[in-house]
Formats: C-alpha cells, structure tokens, sequence
C-alpha cells in the first residue's frame, strides 16, 4: 500500500514537473518565438497560455511597445564648416519578432549605433540656417537615414525621429545675435519709410484737395491751434504765410526806384561796350 501511494506521488509530480516546464505565458505586449531543437517554428505565438516541449523546445519573448532611445550628443561639421553638437532622440517598435530575434543581436543596441551614424551623416549635408529653422525636413531625412537598413532586414519600424537640441559655440551666438539685431533693424528702417511714404502720398492728396477749397486752409488752421491750444500750453505758434512775406517786399522795393522810374543806362565806349562811371564824389 505505502508503494503505491509512493508511486502516486511521483508520477503527480513528475506531471506536474512536466506541466511546469511546458507551459509557457505570453504577455499582451509580447509575441513568443518557439526554437525546436534549434529551428525557429513557423507560427508565432500570440498572448496567453501555451505549451510546449519540454527540452526539445525553447521559447523567446519579443516586445511588441514602441521602445525610446536618444542618442548622445555627436559633433559634426555642417556643409557650410560649423562646428556644433546636436543630440536627439527615435521612437522604434519590432514589427516582425522573428527578423528582430535573428536577424540581428541585441536589436536595441544596432539601433542606436545606427542613429549615431545617421545623425553624423544627416548633419554634414545640412546647412546651420536648414538645421535651425528646419526641424521636419531633418526629423524626416534622419528617419528615412534609420529606417532604411532596419525595417525589412530587421523588422523594426521607426516611428519618429526628432532633434532634440542644438549645440553651438558662443562665438557663432554672438554673431549670430549681431546677425538677428541687424535684421531687425533694417526692418524698422523700411517699415518708417514705407510708412512716410504712405504718409507724403496722403498729404500730397489732401493739399491737391485742400487747394480746390481756399476756405480749407483757415480750417486747417484753426484745427492746429486747438490742437495746440488742448494740451494747456503757456507758447502758442502762429504759422504766417510765406506769400504775405513776399508782398511785404515787393511794396519795399517799389518806392526805392519810384514809379515809372528806369534805372540809369551807362555810356558806351568805343568797342560798344559800356563803360563803368566813376563814383561821385563827396563834393
């Protein structure tokens, strides 16, 4: 009797022994690759429960998340010779377990050697003012540099690749601080005469206006010194027209010379030409 109770309990735990060695847990995340005696099985297991072969079999987990990895600063020249550090950072998930598990040995590692590369390569063929006002176009070629040689030989997909920050000397800030400051300045310059511009055309427009309407000056006038006048002044310009000025001086010279009066013609010599006459004297 006690044999084979004894029997019994061997046989229960050599089941469950076996039961323990065979079954083998697939998480959600996860994609299971089964070796058989060394060959990969042509079917991959999906999450949950599954069996397997003791010692003939062995499985391997293959993560199926999207996995971060950035990639240190690198130093690089740009196609016009400036030397700064840029760093960034790929998004990649495995879209094909069994190419991620063969193909290549330790698939995180390659990745990140290869986005190294990629960088270096993306970077020297990239102007300084493309790198800094261009993210997407250098976020898309660094994708297409990474995702070339990993997606059909690997089965990896690179989602995303972005530049994370750029790097440049302090000598290159200032310039280009002088640089922007410049800009900025120039544009002001257009901009007051673009607007002075616009202004001169308007006032030409009003004085051809105005001109028509001889009343319109006096308004005009009258407006200015309210303006004036508003802003509890202790000093009050009155503007006195140039023409009032001009008729001023004509009335001094008219009496100098006399109404009707011709100013004296001077002999002529023997050449025909006129002869200056001597000053009277003071007798």
């Amino acid at each position: 009797m006690v044999t084979v109770v004894v029997i019994a309990v061997v046989i229960v735990v050599a089941v469950l022994l076996g039961l323990a060695l065979s079954v083998r847990l697939v998480q959600q995340y996860q994609r299971g690759i089964v070796f058989r005696f060394g060959r990969v099985l042509g079917d991959v297991r999906q999450p949950g429960l599954h069996l397997i072969i003791p010692i003939a079999d062995r499985m391997a987990r293959v993560s199926m998340q999207t996995v971060v990895i950035g990639i240190p600063a690198q130093g690089a020249i740009t196609r016009d010779n400036v030397t700064l550090t840029v760093d960034a950072v790929v998004y990649y998930r495995v879209v094909d377990p069994v190419k991620a598990l063969i193909n290549v040995h330790d698939y995180p590692a390659a990745v990140l050697q290869v986005a190294q590369t990629a960088l270096r390569s993306v970077i020297g063929k990239a102007d300084l003012d493309t790198l800094l006002s261009n993210r997407e176009q250098i976020n898309a070629e660094l994708k297409a540099h990474i995702d070339a040689p990993t997606e059909k030989p690997w089965g990896l997909l690179i989602e995303r690749v972005e530049v994370k920050d750029v790097s440049l000397p302090e000598t290159m800030k200032r310039s280009m601080s002088r640089q922007a400051e410049a800009e900025r300045e120039r544009r002001a310059r257009v901009i007051a005469a673009d607007g002075e511009f616009q202004a001169s055309t308007r006032l030409a427009d009003a004085s051809r206006r105005m001109a028509n309407t001889p009343g319109a000056y006096q308004l005009r006038l009258l407006q200015t010194v309210v303006d004036v006048a508003a802003e509890k002044n202790s000093t009050l310009v009155m503007p006195f027209p140039v023409e009032l000025l001009r008729f001023f001086d004509q009335l001094a010279k008219g009496p100098a010379q006399g109404p009707g009066e011709r100013p004296a013609e001077q002999p002529a010599g023997s050449d025909g030409h006129r002869v200056p006459q001597a000053p009277p004297s003071g007798r």
